[in-house]
């Protein structure tokens, strides 16, 4: 019992932080309205969040170069980009963090990507929703308000964001 007393207080410490980190630098919170900006596609046809209002969106920030974003990427492919991506009332918007259309571009040739990738070269976008940390997903209901906020990736934590979309495409 001696030795899971200091285990159970590291636990809820860790956290604890944890969570106040993610609060601590997520702009964007859940139950809030989405910042709206825009973003241009690889055509160089601008669009605005605020055109996507009556669809679910989901946005991913990432970077090429981050691991957990990395093991993130073939689940958001899979799971929900090829299940979901030919929905009328679905979006998947997905930002690399400080990358050009070049960049994203040769890193989805490389890792034969299909999902839809979007450059935030100067974080102008990421910047509305986040101080720091990726991955990073935001789930924005046909309302326009934020669903889902989460930092990091988890298998686990994953399907329950995708159970909670199917919930709202349902609405």
């Amino acid at each position: 019992m001696k030795t899971k007393f200091p285990l159970l207080i590291f636990s809820v410490l860790f956290g604890t932080a944890q969570l106040f980190a993610q609060d601590q630098f997520t702009l964007a919170k859940e139950g809030q309205m989405a910042p709206d900006f825009t973003y241009e596609t690889s055509d160089g046809t601008r669009h605005k969040l605020s055109e996507l209002k009556g669809k679910v969106v989901w946005i991913t920030f990432f970077a090429t170069w981050c691991g957990p974003c990395r093991k993130e990427l073939p689940h958001l492919q899979k799971d929900v980009y090829e299940k979901f991506g030919t929905r009328d009332d679905f979006e998947l918007l997905v930002f690399g963090r400080e990358h050009s259309k070049e960049e994203l571009a040769k890193f989805k040739a490389d890792k034969n990507f299909n999902l839809p990738f979007y450059p935030d070269a100067k974080r102008k976008i990421f910047d509305q929703f986040a101080r720091q940390n990726i991955p990073r997903n935001f789930i924005i209901d046909k309302e326009g308000k934020i669903a889902i906020s989460s930092v990091g990736f988890n298998e686990d934590k994953f399907r329950q964001h995708i159970q909670k979309m199917e919930a709202l495409l349902t609405k």
